[in-house]
């Protein structure tokens, strides 16, 4: 027995030397491997300095003046947020999902490694917050046989881990962790995939969103709330989430079953160029960045990249005001769109007015050359004739429509057509006082059409022009409004001017006789008057003025201009009227007021150039006469109490806008351009509406007129901007100067032909 016992004892203690051994053995291979992997044996581990400033591309964010993020230019979304503007349901979320023992551990949760050692990873992995961040932060995916995928790398993560709980707090963990989660559709970190998938700001999500975030952090894709195709996993990803959260007492049980019933809503905007708020401001402001860069190197010399180096760009526009401005312009121009289409069924050539079959084969074949289509076929070394071939092949695409794209098949050629038939737009909203541009609509659609109506494109400017002519004549002759002219035809004689015939413009009423004071010769865009005026003021006296009101294209000197001729662009026209507000100072329209680096340091601060142009009584005179359109001429239907024109027309009739407005509506030949420029105190509005060329209009004035295409959405958007209190746009009186010496009361006005006014044969001083 004793011998029986001493065998038992020697094999005892011979098992337990072999799994001391093992264990130890185990250490010490353990305690090799963090030494060998720490001195780079198996790849490099990141230094202090790396850890300390983990190298990110960061986007550049475009923020508005009332502290929205609008747009970004990057490689990849991200836009860094600090722990302190991350709401605590967010954070409690992730913690409760992937890392209960967060707060615990210092890097390493040996509980759950063991846990899932034993289990085998059936009831999930055993990576930390912070394994995590360090595999996203500096370690590549693993490749080879399984010892060096997942010992090695494993090793390197917690020793990664280890070193990033030794110099960050918990709190920056988290930041850092959630700054560098991808969410898809190009939403790098939370702050971008908040915006993208729930249009807010991270501090904004309540709970239901927060939970929605963190469950994509398991995958992305797979539990994506807005693919199609993941939607019911992510709501069920959604729901565990929450269960987790219950689970460890962060939300009650009560809280949780109503949370878990409620659908995901998305407030999905992406934020690529094409896509979002202020489309087509962005892309003006990536080719003025373009400019910037050039101009503003680095300290050693290179040259900024918007798209890396994490610029913030903190400019004019006002996000709700830019809203307003395209829920305005989508909801009378989608309506609009469905009367043209209506009025072009009868139209052979459609959408074409005034053309030959043969020049709108020209027009077509024109346009269909400069597409991408043709110049990577031409590129490709395809003949004309096999190009031209492609274009009447059918063939699957995605088609703009104002209820949404359309999957659809049809030639490359037919569709160039179907988007001829597209009425476009342009819309501009500026603070007079400072010059800063609030709202900027460039288009319809920046994805299907991305040209610039603000400032790229050039229209007649048509009646519009008008007030240029009237402020040349009360700044130099001090004309009252009350000031009678004959409405007669009138005619500047060849030799003129230059003029090569004689010029006798007719009013679009061809109705004449009697007299008409400035005001309502202004209101009812007299021709007539007009042309007196631009004979007693001279044409280079008006384009003097136009200049000093900062239209830098340059106009022709001829009597014609008073009637419109001269193509201008929004941008333009905007600008110059923001002086009759701003009492006679013109400040140039700026869009920029400053940029930072990545780390708050200002880079450039702008400010917009002023200059005084006209008189202050004759600033306000004008303003008296635009006043008289919204009263009784051309823009009296702002204030009608009751429908001008039906609503298949411009919806939203009657407006009952009470305030004081100055205006002026513009339609050019033909009906092809339609504008309408509206004044309040502290803001200038203009709009321009009209086809992608001049011969797509409507067949009719009744339609085509400014105040029918362009005056209801400077309505729409102006109501929109006056139900939002915080706008503080203003409904006052303009600002009358004080010793007034031009008089605006009619009654009190005398007829200054007897009182020795300037013969208009007499030369006119110039500015």
């Amino acid at each position: 027995m004793a011998k029986k016992a001493n065998i038992q004892k020697d094999a005892f203690k011979k098992y337990t030397k072999w799994i001391w051994t093992l264990f130890l053995s185990g250490i010490g291979f353990i305690m090799l491997l963090f030494l060998l992997a720490s001195f780079g044996v198996f790849g490099k581990l990141p230094a202090f300095e790396e850890l300390e400033n983990p190298q990110n591309d960061l986007a550049t964010q475009v923020i508005s003046v009332d502290g929205k993020t609008i747009g970004s230019y990057f490689k990849e979304n991200r836009s860094p947020i600090k722990y302190k503007d991350l709401p605590q349901n967010l954070v409690d979320a992730l913690v409760a999902t992937e890392d209960v023992r967060f707060y615990e551990h210092s890097g390493i949760d040996f509980k759950g490694t063991a846990r899932a050692a034993i289990k085998l990873g059936r009831d999930g992995g055993a990576s930390t917050i912070t394994q995590q961040l360090a595999k996203l932060l500096f370690t590549r995916k693993p490749s080879g046989n399984f010892f060096k995928r997942i010992i090695l790398q494993k090793t390197k993560e917690w020793i990664i881990a280890v070193r990033l709980e030794r110099h960050y707090t918990k709190q920056e963990i988290i930041a850092m962790y959630f700054n560098k989660q991808g969410f898809l559709f190009q939403a790098v970190g939370i702050r971008s995939a908040s915006r993208i998938y729930f249009g807010k700001e991270p501090k904004d999500l309540n709970i239901e969103e927060s939970a929605v975030l963190v469950a994509m952090l398991k995958n992305p894709r797979q539990y994506n709330p807005y693919r199609e195709i993941s939607k019911e996993k992510s709501f069920q990803r959604r729901n565990v989430v929450l269960m987790q959260m219950e689970r460890n007492d962060i939300i009650s049980k009560k809280v949780k079953d109503s949370l878990q019933k409620l659908p995901i809503v998305l407030d999905f905007s992406p934020e690529d160029t094409s896509f979002g708020m202020a489309t087509y401001f962005r892309e003006y402001l990536r080719g003025f960045m373009k400019d910037w860069v050039k101009n503003n190197p680095k300290p050693d010399g290179s040259e900024y990249d918007i798209f890396r180096d994490g610029l913030k760009i903190y400019v004019t526009i006002d996000s709700r005001m830019q809203q307003y401005a395209e829920e305005a312009m989508e909801e009378h121009m989608s309506n609009l769109q469905r009367v043209f289409f209506k009025s072009q069924e009868t139209n052979k050539t459609a959408p074409f007015y005034d053309l030959t079959k043969k020049e709108v084969d020209a027009n077509i074949l024109a346009a269909m050359k400069r597409s991408n289509r043709w110049r990577r076929m031409k590129k490709a070394g395809k003949s004309e004739k096999e190009i031209k071939t492609s274009f009447d092949e059918k063939a699957e695409m995605k088609i703009f429509s104002w209820k949404g794209e359309i999957d659809t098949i049809m030639t490359p050629k037919d569709s160039i057509r179907y988007y001829k038939h597209f009425m476009h737009t342009g819309i501009l909203s500026t603070e007079p006082q400072t010059g800063h541009v609030k709202a900027w609509v460039g288009g319809i659609n920046h994805k299907h059409f991305q040209y610039d109506h603000v400032k790229q494109g050039s229209r007649q400017v048509g009646s519009t022009f008008k007030p240029f002519v009237y402020a040349t004549a009360i700044n130099q002759l001090g004309y009252s409004p009350c000031k009678e002219l004959n409405n007669t035809l009138y005619t500047i004689p060849k030799g003129k001017y230059g003029l090569p015939e004689d010029w006798t413009p007719h009013n679009s009423s061809e109705k004449y006789g009697g007299v008409r004071t400035l005001k309502d010769a202004l209101a009812n865009s007299v021709n007539v008057i007009s042309a007196q005026l631009i004979d007693k003021a001279t044409p280079k006296n008006v384009v003097r003025l136009a200049n000093n009101l900062g239209i830098e294209k340059e106009i022709p000197e001829v009597p014609s201009i008073a009637l419109g001729s001269v193509d201008l662009s929004l941008y333009e026209m905007v600008g110059a009227y923001n002086t009759f507000s701003n009492k006679g100072m013109y400040v140039e329209p700026i869009m920029v007021l400053r940029i930072e680096d990545k780390n708050g340091t200002s880079l450039s601060e702008f400010a917009p150039k002023t200059k005084e142009v006209l008189n202050e009584q004759a600033a306000y005179t004008v303003i008296n006469l635009l006043e008289g359109v919204t009263q009784f001429g051309s823009g009296v239907r702002l204030r009608s109490s009751s429908g001008v024109y039906p609503d298949s027309i411009a919806s939203g009739y009657p407006y009952k806008l009470t305030n004081p407005i100055a205006g002026k509506t513009g339609t050019t030949q033909n009906q092809s351009d339609g504008w309408f420029m509206g004044l309040v105190p502290n803001l200038t509005t203009g709009v321009w509406v009209g086809g992608e060329e001049r011969a797509i209009h409507f067949p009719d004035l009744g339609r085509g007129q400014g105040a029918s295409m362009a005056l209801p959405i400077w309505a729409l958007f102006m109501k929109k901007c006056y139900a939002d209190k915080t706008l503080n746009v203003s409904k006052e009186e303009f600002e009358k100067p004080e010793n007034m010496s031009i008089e605006l009361d009619c009654e009190k006005y005398k007829n200054p032909e007897t009182e020795g006014e300037k013969d208009p044969a007499e030369e006119v001083p110039e500015f």
